[in-house]
């Protein structure tokens, strides 16, 4: 079974996107509200992947994603952006974050596990 942090600071985000990939995938998920509880709960949960969204206050997605990668805890798990920002320079600046994807939102919520394990090569 595949375990996934959802990070988002949006409650229906979050809670639509665990229900989808627990219900569909049959995945295990974990969730947090901002960055900085992300950072922690990706230490000690140690996820098969992360989904970040982009657009947080405080630690904002690329910040977090920046984090993740200097701990040694969390620099391994793949981690797929969430954002509503899909402009041509948007996901150039994403890609030189070292993400494995960027998913739009919305995305639809029968096909995101499919997405994420076509993204990450699960079958």
């Amino acid at each position: 079974m595949h375990r996934i942090l959802i990070i988002d600071d949006e409650d229906d985000i979050r809670e639509v996107a665990a229900l989808s990939l627990e219900t569909v995938a049959g995945w295990e998920v974990m969730v947090a509200s901002s960055g900085a509880q992300g950072l922690a709960r990706a230490a000690t949960y140690q996820p098969d992947a992360i989904l970040l969204d982009v657009m947080m206050p405080g630690l904002d997605g690329p910040a977090t994603m920046r984090e993740l990668q200097k701990n040694p805890a969390t620099a391994h798990i793949p981690v797929m952006l969430l954002t509503a920002k899909v402009q041509a320079t948007d996901r150039s600046r994403f890609a030189h974050l070292g993400v494995k994807a960027v998913l739009v939102k919305p995305f639809d919520p029968l096909t995101l596990s499919q997405q994420v394990s076509a993204i990450l090569g699960w079958s």
